[in-house]
C-alpha cells in the first residue's frame, strides 16, 4: 500500500512539473506574437527614411538610375509608376492557435516584397506584388518549420502573388496625409493555386510616398493548403494575409 502511494505521488509530481512547466512557457517565457498590423503600423513605415529601390522596370522615357534614385521631395503628381519600397513593407500571416488547450495566436513576417502600382487620375489602373514565402518567420522555429516544409512548401511555391484585375477608384487625389478607402479586387497565387480575392485597402499618401494597409482572408482548403494542426498545435482552418506596402515613386 505505502509503494502504491509513493508511485501515485511521483505521477502526480510529475503531472504537476510538466503541467507547471507548460504555464511557466506559455505565460512567462513564450514570446507573444505581433499585434494585427494597424493604420499606426503603416503611418510609421511611411515616415522612414529608407531610400526607395526599384523592383520593376522604370516607366518609358526614365532611366533606372531616375527611378531608383528618386526621393519624396521629388516626387510631383501622384500619376504614374510608384516602386514598392520593401524595406519598410510588411506582408505576413496570421492564423489562432491552440497550444496544449491554451488559445493564443501565431504570425510571421517578411520585408521581402517586390511591386508597382500605377495611378492615373483618382484610380489604381495596375497593382501587383510578389512575396519572397521562404523569407517569412515567425517568434518560432518549431513554427517555422512546418509552415515552410509541411504546410506551404517553400521550396515548391517559392513566392506568393497578387494582381490587380480590376481598377480600383478612389474618387479623388487625396492630400498629403489624408487617408482614402476602398476596395480592391485581383488574383492572389498561394501554394500554386489562384483564386479571386475582394478586400478592402486604406491609403495613404504622405511626404511623396503611398501607404497602403489591407489583409485578405484565406481559407487554407481552397488553395489546397494543408490544415496546420498538428499533434501540439490546433488551427483554425482559415487565416488573414496581412500587409502594409510602401510605395516610392
Amino acid at each position: 500500500m505505502a509503494r502504491n502511494r509513493k508511485v501515485l505521488l511521483a505521477l502526480l509530481t510529475l503531472v504537476v512539473l510538466v503541467v507547471g512547466g507548460f504555464l511557466l512557457w506559455f505565460y512567462v517565457i513564450k514570446e507573444d506574437a505581433p499585434p494585427k498590423l494597424s493604420t499606426s503600423d503603416r503611418d510609421n513605415a511611411l515616415t522612414s527614411t529608407s531610400a526607395p529601390v526599384s523592383s520593376t522596370a522604370p516607366p518609358v522615357g526614365e532611366s533606372s538610375s531616375t527611378t531608383a534614385g528618386a526621393t519624396a521631395s521629388t516626387s510631383t503628381g501622384v500619376d504614374g509608376t510608384w516602386n514598392l519600397v520593401g524595406a519598410d513593407s510588411t506582408v505576413g500571416y496570421r492564423v489562432k492557435e491552440i497550444l496544449g488547450g491554451l488559445e493564443t495566436e501565431g504570425a510571421g513576417r517578411t520585408s521581402k516584397v517586390t511591386g508597382s502600382l500605377t495611378i492615373a487620375g483618382t484610380r489604381a489602373s495596375a497593382a501587383s506584388f510578389e512575396v519572397d514565402m521562404a523569407s517569412i518567420t515567425s517568434n518560432s522555429e518549431r513554427r517555422d518549420g512546418q509552415f515552410h516544409d509541411r504546410i506551404m512548401s517553400t521550396k515548391q511555391f517559392p513566392t506568393a502573388t497578387f494582381t490587380l484585375t480590376k481598377p480600383i477608384d478612389f474618387g479623388g487625389v487625396p492630400a498629403d496625409g489624408q487617408s482614402v478607402k476602398a476596395s480592391a479586387t485581383g488574383d492572389l497565387t498561394l501554394h500554386g493555386v489562384t483564386k479571386s480575392v475582394t478586400f478592402d485597402v486604406d491609403a495613404k499618401l504622405q511626404n511623396g510616398r503611398i501607404g497602403v494597409l489591407g489583409n485578405i482572408p484565406v481559407v487554407f482548403a481552397d488553395y489546397q493548403i494543408p490544415n496546420p494542426s498538428n499533434s501540439f498545435a490546433k488551427t483554425e482552418d482559415h487565416g488573414l494575409l496581412e500587409f502594409v506596402l510602401v510605395f516610392a515613386k
